[in-house]
């Protein structure tokens, strides 16, 4: 059975339809930045041949997104409170309307990556009043929980819905639409939010950190160029000097959290183990996700030749199973404890990685299923380890719970791509074997990536062509084992956190 601890009040007053038709409005931000999270996985093979940007270049247009969410989404809070929850959301909603226009008209790969950044910017205004405000509404337990289950349902199932988006778009036009879903969905949240959704903030709120805003973004920054850094150039002077800044700015960060009498991050939290360990628990089991879609994507299309919507609808099962595991997380957890059902939910990450590691030659089949596979165990462990952040913390600290689980969250995502990202890359520049003709062609950016090399290759319709071809697919295939391996080893060091950490609950 659960043990989660938490205060029931039979007396608590139920939700009726105006505050679920609220809720409904909550979840277009999530959906929103969530999705804004993985559409471009699908749109890489058409923006690298499109732009032409480099293998970094094409790292940070998927990570800049993620970190600037991750760097700013506790002072976004911090605004909130000082602001307006609701007025903060509104304001980052038409911001993050007006920026996707500007990233789907891109015409660099700079432009796209500044795009993207800002997008990130806004996206941060939007996330920390979803949850605070959902505890407003919601105040019956049971129906909070189902409301939690909600958000986590749309923040994961958003993360797989991205591609999916991505690959219907993409089958009917161009790499610059899947930005462009963003702007009717913004016109009807900023319309909605005044009617239904109420307004709130602190009453006696500390002043704004701004060093401790400036401090969390130089960790990290520094630290995800460091892994890019030294995965394409090895352990150098450069790489060592961007691990020490963010080691440098984590410190200063600390210190300067303990001794302020309003922290941005109430550093006391991460004194409860069970809130701990669901922080783990949420930021590794989105690092297995976006670090399946990048390569999974890629693999779908340029490997098996499926056309962008094809591949999307070969992860739409994984999409439905996600939802689906998330909602049964709520029943689940009146006949199992939560240690047990977020350890088996890494068990589902392994399984899938599994499968992509020890399959020769994948296939579509095998691609699907490892996918689903997956999407069982993130399902489960996005509404549990949510649900336990929050009923582990005081009410009053519900608000600062939100914020470190949503940056978990995009620090997730960012590793995913950071690290398991960068080996794939390394693995298949390192292994892919270029004919001497069409080294005499090349131009900047041409063998860095899967999308380019292949590009590339089509310019020689003859056996040098083939050559390369073939020589890309092989490499990519050793990218995605050896990824997958590593991958394992990060879920399976995972689940054995989640039981330690868990117990009890």
């Amino acid at each position: 059975m659960n043990t989660i601890t938490e205060v029931r009040s039979s007396a608590a007053p139920r939700a009726g339809v105006r505050e679920w038709t609220a809720l409904a409005v909550l979840m277009l931000p999530v959906l929103m930045v969530s999705v804004d999270n993985t559409v471009l996985t699908f749109a890489l093979p058409a923006v690298s041949v499109d732009l032409r940007p480099s293998g970094a270049q094409l790292l940070w247009m998927v990570d800049i997104y993620a970190i600037m969410l991750a760097g700013l989404l506790i002072a976004m809070g911090s605004l909130g409170d000082r602001v307006g929850r609701r007025r903060l959301l509104v304001i980052g909603a038409a911001g993050f309307g007006a920026t996707s226009l500007l990233a789907a008209y891109s015409t660099s790969a700079d432009m796209l990556v500044v795009s993207r950044l800002l997008l990130g910017v806004f996206g941060a205004t939007l996330m920390p009043s979803t949850l605070s405000l959902l505890r407003n509404l919601f105040v019956h337990p049971d129906q909070r929980r189902i409301a939690i289950a909600t958000w986590a349902a749309m923040f994961s199932g958003g993360a797989a819905l991205g591609p999916v988006l991505g690959g219907y778009l993409l089958g009917h036009f161009w790499w610059g639409s899947v930005f462009l879903i963003n702007v009717p969905v913004v016109i009807v949240l900023v319309v909605l939010a005044g009617f239904l959704l109420p307004e709130s903030r602190d009453p006696s709120p500390g002043p704004l950190d701004l060093p401790a805003i400036v401090l969390s973004l130089t960790v990290m920054l520094p630290f995800v160029y460091g892994i890019k850094h030294a995965a394409h150039e090895g352990l150098d002077l450069i790489a060592a000097a961007a691990f020490a800044l963010a080691i440098v700015s984590g410190r200063t960060l600390i210190r300067r959290l303990r001794r302020s009498e309003h922290p941005m991050i109430d550093l006391s939290l991460f004194g409860n183990r069970v809130f701990s360990g669901a922080i783990v628990a949420n930021l590794l089991s989105l690092t297995a996700l976006t670090g399946f879609l990048f390569l999974g994507a890629q693999l779908l299309q340029l490997v098996l030749g499926l056309t962008a919507m094809d591949a999307a609808l070969v992860l739409l099962p994984g999409l439905v199973v996600t939802v689906v595991g998330g909602f049964a997380a709520v029943a689940l957890l009146r006949r199992f404890s939560a240690r047990v059902l977020v350890t088996a939910s890494f068990g589902g990450s392994a399984l899938g990685y599994g499968l992509m590691a020890l399959t020769p030659v994948p296939s579509v089949f095998s691609v699907g299923l490892a996918f689903s596979l997956m999407g069982i165990g993130i399902g489960l462990a996005e509404t549990i380890t949510n649900d336990l952040m929050l009923s582990s913390v005081p009410p009053e600290r519900a608000g600062a719970a939100a914020a470190i689980s949503e940056t978990a969250y995009e620090i997730g995502a960012v590793l995913g791509t950071a690290v398991l990202g960068t080996i794939l890359t390394g693995v298949f520049r390192s292994h892919l074997t270029v004919p001497a003709v069409a080294q005499f062609g090349e131009r900047d950016g041409s063998f860095e990536t899967l999308g380019s090399t292949l590009d590339t290759a089509a310019q020689y319709p003859n056996e040098v062509g083939e050559q390369l071809r073939a020589s890309a697919a092989a490499a990519f295939d050793l990218g995605v084992q050896s990824t997958s391996a590593v991958a394992i080893v990060v879920v399976l060091g995972a689940a054995a956190v989640s039981w330690r950490a868990l117990r009890g609950v």
